[in-house]
């Protein structure tokens, strides 16, 4: 992850230009910009449009790998109570279009104007998600399963399960805590699956609830534990988060990168960042300036 950063950031200055991590340009505005020519993105274009044409965002997708069908869609049902947190600890764009959009993560409300995109809901098996990938192709809703943009999915070609709900972290150290925390996330769920006492699974309006307070507020947000029926601050649940996942952890070795949650609790996200750059400065190219730094952090 570092090196691809750093080989990105290298060829990037190799023709005069600086890398930027974050989930939308603070001023850039989508009506100037060009469209890849590659027949996918055309394709695209031509069924969606401007919600296409207006999709100037960038996210964060993270895959775990899982060879079995079942454990795979059981990860996928639990984890979908945890989406919320994920994106709260990766907001990186409150500014779009050079405004102040007063969000966390503006990029999240972008992104669900296109249609099979946001919380998902459940399958009680991997069969019955296949009849559903193949009913939307056999219908021409979709050429493929990869037209399906959940916050998490089973991945249609890879034995994997993406997550797809991060905004892009700004700096590398909290990309890499961010796949951490994933990662022992999937294997405490899995663990949990295999001991049959799966984590209570929600309907997708009340996880909506708190994926909102996520993208409205990021690590300031107070999320509903819907167990307890009562908020609880997002700083709170956040530690319990990584304590819950240690001991998966200290198996996979990656309790140093975990920690690096506790320090965006403790700190704030990219997000946070940039809109004290700009209460700050007033200059929304300083704000570019500071996340071109960031960037890089780490890095070269």
């Amino acid at each position: 992850m570092v090196r691809n950063r750093f080989e990105a950031s290298k060829v990037a200055r190799a023709v005069g230009k600086r890398i930027g991590a974050a989930s939308t340009h603070p001023f850039s505005l989508w009506k100037d910009q060009s469209i890849s020519t590659g027949d996918r993105y055309q394709n695209l274009l031509d069924e969606y449009q401007d919600v296409v044409r207006a999709n100037l965002i960038f996210g964060m997708h993270v895959h775990v790998g899982i060879t079995d069908h079942e454990d795979a869609i059981a990860v996928y049902n639990a984890a979908r109570y945890f989406l919320p947190h994920l994106l709260a600890l990766s907001t990186s764009s409150p500014f779009f279009e050079g405004r102040n959009t007063g969000l966390k993560s503006f990029r999240s409300l972008i992104w669900k104007r296109l249609p099979r995109t946001d919380i998902p809901d459940r399958f009680r098996s991997y069969q019955e998600f296949e009849s559903f990938v193949n009913l939307l192709v056999k219908t021409n809703c979709i050429d493929d399963g990869r037209r399906i943009w959940w916050d998490v999915r089973p991945h249609p070609l890879f034995s994997t399960i993406e997550f797809r709900v991060c905004d892009l972290p700004t700096r590398v150290d909290e990309t890499i805590a961010i796949a951490a925390l994933i990662q022992a996330l999937v294997a405490f769920l899995i663990r949990l699956h295999r001991r049959n006492q799966d984590w209570r699974e929600y309907i997708p309006a009340l996880i909506q609830e708190n994926k909102w307070r996520a993208l409205r507020y990021g690590v300031d947000a107070t999320l509903i534990d819907f167990g307890k029926q009562e908020e609880i601050s997002f700083r709170e649940l956040g530690r319990e988060l990584v304590e819950m996942v240690r001991p998966m952890a200290e198996e996979l070795d990656s309790v140093h990168e975990l920690e690096g949650i506790v320090r965006i609790l403790d700190e704030g996200t990219g997000a946070d960042r940039q809109l004290r750059v700009y209460e700050e400065t007033g200059d929304m190219k300083a704000v570019v300036d500071s996340v071109l730094e960031e960037s890089v952090m780490g890095v070269e």
